[in-house]
C-alpha cells in the first residue's frame, strides 16, 4: 500500500506520461475538496495550479500561466514538496526558471515539465501504473492532439450546467 494518496500518483501519471495538464487539475482538486483537513492540503493547490500554468503556457496564455506558476511556487514549500517525495531543490531550481521564461518579453516555446521525485518507491508505483495503461513516463506532449491541447473548451460540461441549475433553483426556492 502506498504511503501517498491514489489521487497524488494519478496526477504524476497524467503530469508525465499523459501530459494531460488539465486532468491533473481535475483528479487533484477533487481530492482536496474531498480531504480539506489534509496537511498538504496547499500543496496540493499548488501542485492543481502548477499543472494549470502548463495547460495555459501550452495553449499560449502566457498571462494565465504566470498567475498560476507565481501562485504554485509560493504555496510549494520545500518541507510540502520533500512531504510529497519530490526533490524539493531540484524542483523549486525548475520552477523558478520556468517563471523567468514565461516573464521575458518573449517567452519560450513550450516544453514539457518534469516534477523530479526523490522517493524511489514513490517513482516506482508511477512507473507500474504506466505500464499499466501502456504509457510511457517523461513522454513528451503531443502538441497536435487538440482535444488535449483544447480540453477545457471541448468538454460535456451538462453536468456542470444542470448541477448549478439545481443550486440556483434550491438558493431562490429557500428566499
Amino acid at each position: 500500500m502506498s504511503k501517498y494518496p491514489q489521487a497524488y500518483v494519478e496526477y504524476l501519471v497524467f503530469f508525465h506520461a499523459h501530459r494531460d495538464y488539465f486532468e491533473c487539475h481535475e483528479v487533484m482538486e477533487e481530492y482536496w475538496k474531498n480531504h480539506p483537513e489534509d496537511p498538504l492540503s496547499r500543496a496540493y493547490v499548488g501542485l492543481i495550479q502548477t499543472a494549470v500554468a502548463m495547460y495555459h503556457q501550452r495553449r499560449g496564455n502566457f498571462k494565465g500561466a504566470v498567475k498560476m506558476l507565481d501562485s504554485a511556487r509560493e504555496l510549494l514549500t520545500k518541507d510540502r514538496l520533500e512531504r510529497l517525495g519530490i526533490d524539493a531543490d531540484a524542483f523549486t531550481t525548475i520552477l523558478e526558471q520556468r517563471s523567468k521564461q514565461l516573464h521575458s518579453k518573449e517567452p519560450a516555446p513550450f516544453t514539457d515539465l518534469d516534477i523530479p521525485l526523490a522517493d524511489d518507491e514513490l517513482y516506482r508505483e508511477c512507473l507500474e501504473q504506466c505500464g499499466k495503461q501502456q504509457l510511457i513516463w517523461s513522454a513528451p506532449s503531443n502538441g497536435d492532439n487538440e482535444s488535449l491541447i483544447h480540453k477545457h473548451t471541448l468538454r460535456d460540461r451538462s453536468d456542470v450546467i444542470e448541477a448549478r441549475a439545481r443550486e440556483l433553483y434550491l438558493r431562490q426556492k429557500r428566499g
